[in-house]
């Protein structure tokens, strides 16, 4: 199996399963991403600073793999276009780096050597495409939009589950062993009979989880569980009952 046919079918799969990009011709949503580039050829990087400046979207550029995590703010939306060989630190393990420290960012790699075990490595760890040189102009473009729609995407689900994550840690352990039981669709009565407290006190505690929680029903609380589970315990909050199913 060669090269072009390696990289051909690990496209498709990627493709077919729903994680790439959007449809040619889609607007781009308006909000302001970077591309940062890191070559240490300086011709090869201005040139693609000028075909992706031409485009209207912004680039910082980087010498090496080092200097990319040095120097920028990878926190805001973006790619990483990255060729694989550089010294100090190869595109491959910039990608795994990323992907460490800052999932939501896709990575594209650029190689002048592309064989089927460097790519096989590069889709396992999660790069977002993977070219070969020499490239055409648009399909470098084509990539690129379609990179900066992943990670705005992306982006979006990782900020969700922060925010979610940080009210879950707001609840007391009360509070949280109540929402255990409401998750489940148990009444106030009978969580107060198993927990051996009062009514009032069960009617409390569930009132401050739906207000830390920020919502105003039961339907809305499960489906957040639903959406998004304790990465450490699925079932944490689900009770002996688990977590009912929606509609």
């Amino acid at each position: 199996m060669n090269f072009d046919r390696a990289n051909t079918r690990a496209r498709g799969l990627r493709d077919e399963s729903g994680l790439d990009g959007e449809p040619q011709g889609k607007r781009l949503p308006d909000q302001p991403a970077t591309i940062f580039v890191v070559d240490d050829d300086p011709v090869l990087r201005d040139s693609i600073v000028d075909l992706i400046g031409s485009v209207g979207l912004r680039v910082e550029t980087f010498s090496s793999a080092c200097d990319l995590f040095l120097r920028a703010d990878l926190t805001r939306p973006g790619v990483v276009l990255s060729d694989v060989r550089m010294p100090e630190m190869s595109g491959l393990d910039l990608l795994h780096r990323i992907k460490r420290q800052f999932p939501a960012i896709p990575v594209i790699l650029i190689t002048g050597h592309g064989d089927t075990a460097t790519a096989v490595r590069a889709f396992k760890a999660g790069v977002f495409d993977f070219i070969e040189k020499p490239f055409g102009d648009e399909d470098l473009l084509q990539t690129v939009r379609r990179a900066v729609v992943r990670n705005l995407i992306d982006g979006r689900e990782f900020a969700d589950r922060f925010s979610f994550r940080k009210r879950i840690d707001s609840l007391t352990p009360r509070e949280r062993e109540v929402l255990s039981h409401v998750v489940t669709g148990k009444l106030n009565k009978v969580i107060a009979s198993e927990l051996g407290v009062s009514l009032k006190t069960v009617e409390c505690h569930r009132a401050r989880v739906m207000a830390k929680m920020g919502v105003e029903s039961l339907a809305e609380l499960v489906r957040q569980m639903v959406l998004h589970p304790p990465e450490e315990d699925p079932d944490a909050f689900a009770g002996p009952g688990g977590i009912p199913e929606l509609a």
